[in-house]
């Protein structure tokens, strides 16, 4: 019996000290001699907004230093559009320091998402990212679009236009649209070859005030097929005969 007594005895002993360090630590009590006062947030924020930043922090650090979960702040940061990774750590007696960096996108995809140059997929608000192109395809071949847009990019810029949207299909067909409005067929496989052959000639088709190139299918082993559009007239100036 006296050994079981000590038991309880011990055992109380026990709760009685991890009791007011559990209660600590989960902020049941002591936030107020232990506070938070200071948050310290770095990164570039190009993108993403300071304020919003430390509105989705300063809800956990209501409860004091020792009760404020990194895991928590982490996550919640890391939800925010635009971020792409997230440190967090406590500077005793009374500092939180959060350091975040931004995703670079290079694509919109789809209309809430943009591809980082790091050939992630992440959520961006809508209507984000105007000047960028646009890329459509399968998710696991995003690389795929971005490598592509970076190989026929400079083929198209030196005449003044650029490539909007990098499409392939589930079958792996490539299309692409300049921002005149052209649409490239450029087929299977690996089209560098067909689109640079096509750049090179694209001037002279151009060069016909008459009417453009709306469509050019580049599938063929010596050659494509254009499709065109009239240019209507631009119409007389007043006071000429």
């Amino acid at each position: 019996m006296n050994a079981l007594l000590r038991i309880a005895a011990w055992i109380l002993a026990i709760g009685l000290v991890a009791l007011p360090v559990v209660a600590v630590l989960n902020g049941w009590i002591a936030g107020d001699r232990w506070p938070m006062r200071r948050l310290a947030v770095t990164g570039e924020f190009r993108q993403v907004d300071e304020a919003a930043v430390r509105e989705a922090v300063l809800p956990m650090v209501r409860d004091g230093f020792f009760a404020v979960d990194l895991d928590q702040v982490r996550a919640a940061v890391a939800a925010l559009p635009w971020v792409e990774k997230v440190e967090v750590r406590k500077r005793w007696p009374d500092r939180l320091e959060v350091s975040l960096s931004e995703h670079t996108p290079v694509a919109r995809w789809g209309e809430d998402r943009m591809l980082s140059e790091d050939g992630e997929l992440f959520a961006a608000p809508e209507g984000a990212g105007a000047g960028l192109p646009r890329f459509e395809g399968p998710e696991d071949r995003a690389s795929e679009l971005m490598s592509l847009h970076s190989l026929a990019r400079p083929l198209f810029l030196p005449l003044g236009l650029k490539v909007d949207v990098v499409r392939l299909s589930a079958r792996g067909s490539w299309t692409l649209l300049l921002d005149d409005g052209t649409e490239i067929e450029a087929g299977r496989g690996d089209p560098q070859s067909r689109l640079a052959r096509f750049a090179r000639m694209l001037p002279q088709l151009r060069a016909d005030q008459a009417r453009r190139v709306v469509r050019a299918d580049l599938r063929y082993t010596n050659g494509f097929a254009i499709v065109w559009k009239d240019v209507p007239a631009p119409p007389p100036q007043e006071g000429n005969t």
